[in-house]
């Protein structure tokens, strides 16, 4: 067996450590743009119809704007999170924006934070900082040929076919039964469909530095669709019906 190059453990420590401060920063990021996108949610409403009936008057408010650019700030932040360090170090790290998006929303949007949030709030944060503790070692591909031999696998194929078919039928049928007293329904969208989005990430995360290192040029686009479209619409309906704390908390431990 040929030994590791002797400097491979501190590559290995700065790439972890470069990919867990963007994931912090993400997560800093994601957690102001909730309470701005929720305050620009807040001023479309009430001149004129809430995006929780179907209104889409918040497309014309420059404040919900702000919230979205800061959002995409915090998604970059986090996509090249996952180009540094595996996703079962990045994902849980999510978990800050609840603290960020739980603090702000107590003091800017008078949602008080109570006891049994502050409780949901350090659960979850433990429950991501155990799993980082006990994560296990990731293989990262070393081609694209890999990561497409991986993505056909049965096994991803059915997991990816099934959370589309659950994503679907929580989009068709619950969410006009539903959606409007029950939290889980427009989490449930983002969280299944943000669950597959993360592995599509780290695949054109590492697309990416091998076309950097000049091993692959091509990107596949369909990342930036499923990303920008499965997401968007649910989040928006959940955050204008439901308080930024408590969604939140809620759609970090769905997600992780």
């Amino acid at each position: 067996m040929t030994p590791a190059p002797p400097d491979a453990g501190g590559d290995l420590f700065a790439a972890n450590l470069t990919g867990a401060l963007l994931a912090v920063a993400s997560s800093a990021f994601i957690g102001v743009s909730f309470i701005v996108k929720k305050k620009g949610l807040r001023r479309a409403g009430a001149a004129g119809t809430r995006a929780g009936v179907g209104g889409y008057g918040y497309l014309l408010e420059p404040l919900w704007w702000v919230g979205m650019v800061t959002m995409l700030i915090g998604e970059i932040a986090n996509f090249v999170a996952y180009m540094f360090a595996p996703a079962v170090l990045v994902t849980p790290l999510g978990a800050l924006s609840i603290i960020v998006s739980a603090v702000l929303a107590h003091f800017i949007l008078n949602e008080k934070l109570q006891r049994m949030g502050v409780l949901g709030c350090v659960l979850c944060i433990v429950g991501s900082t155990v799993i980082i503790l006990h994560a296990p070692e990731e293989e990262t591909p070393s081609s694209v040929a890999q990561i497409w031999h991986l993505a056909t696998q049965p096994a991803f194929l059915c997991y990816a076919a099934s959370a589309l078919a659950i994503s679907l039928v929580l989009m068709l049928h619950c969410a006009p039964r539903y959606g409007q007293t029950n939290i889980v329904i427009y989490v449930g969208i983002c969280s299944v469909i943000g669950s597959l989005t993360v592995m599509s990430i780290k695949a054109v995360g590492i697309a990416i530095k091998l076309t950097i290192e000049d091993l692959y040029t091509p990107l596949p686009p369909i990342y930036w669709h499923i990303q920008g479209n499965g997401e968007t619409g649910g989040k928006q309906k959940e955050d204008d019906l439901l308080s930024g704390d408590f969604i939140t908390v809620v759609r970090q431990d769905y997600f992780v």
